[in-house]
């Protein structure tokens, strides 16, 4: 494929092919992703029937192999031959006449002798090019014109008109009439051999411009591909074999030393270390690993030796799921493109129409041929459909690409363009404003009690509890000598209690603690204003005496306050859905900024909620990915926050990998910038079109006097597609973190007028779900899904059992999750799943 027009002839022919349901063409990549129910075959020949070739891709990965520049050494060579030629020919024809160069005198004294040395040397450009001429007249042989077709037209019609003329010439000088010198000498005027092989060469130079830039926009993914280990140390029966990655198989034991790249994904069994993860997620500052946390391909080992399983090798590593990502973004079709898309169906044929009807206008004017097929040559030469076809997908490709290096994936164009056109930002509480993990916000001691002593046996009490808010208590105790509890029992809804140092030690609710002492008004009044803000109240008794209390919350992340600004700087007005009451959100609201809250709705609410915000205007909902899913997939764009090696989540169009609510203002900042570069393209394209093709056709001539050769029209068309390539590499200098040129929508949305029946809805949800016992959280590890058919089929099973809610299933993963309120028989989930020949690995229940 050469142009857009080809592009979209390969699209045609390809969506007629029956069982296909969406098809995309990217000029680009020269590749194309088909779906629907379809024979492979019959995609083949409908391309080959088109005028093109096509061969099925091997394997679902991309390979540096794919990316490799073998087009620029082609055309290099081209122009260097094409540039020997036309230095000759422009010496004989320019160099002599105009600045008195030399020649031999067999060429000097005999104009028939020189323009017939002139064809031979344009044949020889001609023959050097001949790509234009093959794939321009199997365009039009298949009934798909091209951009070749117009060159191999012009530059065709160029050397005809001029073969012509020199035949004219030889029968003039075997004729014995005196007045035939001066007829030559006319007709020598006329000759367009210089432009026959300038046209070529110059649309060379652009080619190789283009190809050069293009070449460039792969920067990002070339570098992911970079990262891919070549090797790996495995562990067989206690020897160290060295293998290429590809030969890794899943639960294979693979040891990494430091300073080393880890080749899979895995699970540390042996060794603690710190863990550059830059590469993948974009933060710079190393992890610290132990047993029993994961670890991704591509990611460095610093300090020290680590021994892991592998969990996740070849296509389903979380590099590899990357890359699959920009490359999805890149070969996708963004909605802006399809203006494009229609005008480049019908360019070619309206150019070719317009150069026939600029000749016979100039002809009926009563100018000569050679002034008549000069301008219509021109019109052929300067027509250009490239730089609509990749005004778009060049700048889709170096966008996604900036936003992978920043931990931005975006799993579609058009994801990337809708991001940009957000006006409301509907942001999940739990994860996405808040850490998702309580954390202790105060220590008030009781009467006559020292605050280290609260700590220390608060911290020893909860030690031995599993629940969230022991966790906060834990992680604030940590550094602190704490005895050890005895006896350890736990009251649902009520609290903890043990024994501890020959004390019963008692931590929980007001009147679990009341049973054992005594509390202050002061300190109730605390307690009060600690649950106004959210917090969650914990007191502590030991053996009749009140030691204290101890707040706790989920507090926002560092970084919250600032995105929501930045977020609302940008023109976008932000609301916070949770499931918690109104005191509470409202607490949280006002810490972080929010316009406006939406408080008690839980996961399946929360998409009734979303839809109520899409009536006000375009919704983009940031969520964890999992319980958000409903909301996420209702969204004009959904946002997967916090996914870190979790890339392939299914029910988000955007997924950021760090846990930093800030990516998502960078995002939106990203997306309009890229929706600004497309417009420039565009406007470039349709703007030299517009103006470039009346200029060849001559109309400013009668008025001003401009007119336009088909050499010069050559250099134009060779520099519009390298013009728009270039313009959309300046996106590599974007910044998606700098808030100083923020801009507000036009369109943006200044307050709020939510429907109350679809917010009645949403708090019916919350009352339903309610009423369900607590949520736990079921995760199943299953092998064997391969499409959308398998995830359906799982789903299905899972949500069969009135325990099981809100399934999400990915077969990229191979993985299912899904709330759990009751008792589940899991033997005989797990037996209904492998009837239908999938495998089940692992169930967890959390």
């Amino acid at each position: 494929m050469s142009c857009a027009a080809c592009s979209a002839r390969v699209e045609k022919a390809v969506s007629s092919v029956p069982g296909v349901s969406s098809c995309s063409v990217s000029l680009l990549t020269n590749s194309m992703s088909v779906d629907g129910q379809f024979s492979p075959q019959a995609v083949v020949e409908a391309v080959s029937a088109a005028g093109y070739r096509a061969e099925l891709a091997e394997g679902s990965s991309l390979t540096a192999e794919a990316l490799d520049d073998t087009e620029t050494p082609r055309i290099r060579r081209r122009l260097i031959g094409s540039l020997i030629c036309l230095a000759a020919l422009l010496y004989i024809s320019m160099g002599h006449q105009m600045w008195g160069w030399p020649l031999p005198a067999f060429l000097e004294h005999q104009p028939v002798h020189r323009n017939a040395v002139l064809m031979i040397l344009a044949l020889a450009v001609i023959v050097v090019n001949r790509k234009f001429f093959i794939n321009g007249f199997k365009g039009l042989q298949h009934g798909a014109p091209n951009m070749d077709t117009l060159v191999a037209m012009g530059s065709g019609a160029a050397f005809a008109w001029s073969a012509g003329a020199l035949i004219m010439m030889l029968r003039l000088n075997a004729s014995a009439h005196n007045h035939n010198d001066e007829a030559v000498a006319q007709l020598s005027r006329e000759m367009y051999f210089e432009s026959a092989a300038m046209i070529l060469t110059l649309i060379t130079v652009g080619k190789l411009l283009e190809a050069y830039s293009k070449g460039r926009t792969t920067t990002a993914l070339k570098r992911l591909l970079s990262l891919t280990p070549k090797t790996a140390v495995l562990l067989r029966e206690g020897q160290e074999v060295t293998v290429a990655y590809e030969e890794v198989k899943r639960d294979d034991v693979f040891l990494v030393r430091p300073g080393e790249s880890i080749p899979v994904d895995g699970v540390i069994i042996k060794g603690d270390s710190a863990v550059n993860e830059a590469a993948l997620t974009g933060e710079s500052l190393p992890i610290d690993k132990t047993a029993g946390d994961s670890v991704s391909a591509a990611t460095i080992n610093l300090t020290g030796f680590l021994e892991c399983r592998a969990v996740r090798v070849g296509s389903e590593t979380t590099l590899a799921q990357i890359i699959k990502l920009v490359s999805d973004a890149a070969t996708s079709k963004a909605p802006i493109a399809r203006i494009a898309d229609r005008v480049s169906a019908v360019f070619v044929p309206a150019a070719i129409g317009i150069a026939l009807l600029t000749a016979i206008g100039w002809l009926l004017a009563g100018q000569t041929w050679a002034f008549a097929i000069a301008r219509g040559i021109s019109v052929l030469v300067i027509s250009c459909p490239c730089a609509l076809g990749l005004a778009t997908p060049v700048a889709i490709m170096v966008g996604s690409g900036v936003g992978a290096n920043n931990g931005i994936l975006f799993k579609t164009a058009a994801a990337l363009e809708e991001m940009g056109r957000a006006q409301i930002a509907a942001l999940d509480k739990t994860g996405t404003i808040t850490a998702g993990e309580p954390r202790v916000t105060g220590v008030y001691p009781g009467p006559g009690i020292e605050e280290l002593e609260l700590l220390r046996l608060a911290g020893a009490l909860e030690s031995k509890s599993e629940h969230p808010l022991a966790k906060a208590i834990c992680a604030h105790t940590a550094s602190l000598d704490k005895p050890e509890c005895l006896s350890f029992t736990s009251q649902t809804g009520r609290g903890v209690q043990a024994v501890c140092e020959g004390r019963e030690l008692r931590g929980g609710n007001a009147a679990y603690i009341e049973e054992l002492a005594a509390i202050p008004e002061d300190l109730q009044r605390q307690a009060q204003a600690m649950a106004e803000r959210g917090e969650t109240p914990l007191w502590f008794a030991a053996s009749g005496r009140l030691l204290g209390l101890i707040g706790a919350a989920d507090v926002i992340k560092e970084d919250s306050a600032q995105a929501i600004a930045e977020l609302r700087q940008l023109g976008l007005r932000t609301v916070m859905l949770t499931g918690d009451n109104a005191a509470t959100a409202k607490s949280i609201a006002s810490q972080a900024g929010v316009d406006e809250v939406i408080a008690g709705v839980l996961p399946a609410g929360k998409e009734t909620a979303v839809r109520a915000l899409q009536q006000q205007g375009k919704v983009v909902m940031v969520g964890d990915g999992i319980n958000d899913a409903p909301a996420l997939t209702r969204a004009e764009v959904g946002v997967a926050i916090g996914a870190g090696t979790d890339v392939a989540i299914d029910a988000a169009d955007v997924v950021l990998t760090k846990s930093q609510l800030r990516d998502v203002p960078a995002a939106i900042r990203l997306s309009r910038a890229v929706l600004r570069n497309i417009k420039e393209n565009l406007f470039w394209a349709f703007f030299y079109n517009t103006v470039g093709i009346p200029l060849a056709m001559g109309l400013f001539i009668p008025w001003l006097g401009w007119k336009l050769s088909p050499a010069y029209g050559a250099a134009a068309m060779s520099l519009s597609s390298f013009c728009v390539v270039t313009n959309a590499l300046r996106l590599n200098l974007c910044h998606p973190y700098d808030s100083r040129g923020d801009r507000k929508l036009s369109a943006e949305v200044k307050t709020l007028r939510l429907d109350p029946d679809m917010l009645a809805e949403a708090q019916a949800v919350k009352a339903e779900e309610a009423m369900r016992p607590a949520c736990q959280t079921i995760t199943l590890q299953i092998k064997g899904m391969m499409c959308g058919h398998c995830e359906a089929t799982v789903k299905e099973i899972m949500e069969s059992y009135a325990a099981i809610h809100h399934a999400v299933v990915s077969h990229e993963r191979g993985q299912a999750v899904a709330e759990l309120s009751g008792s589940l028989d899991t033997a005989e989930l797990k037996r209904r799943i492998e009837d239908e020949d999938y495998e089940v690995v692992e169930i967890k229940i959390a």
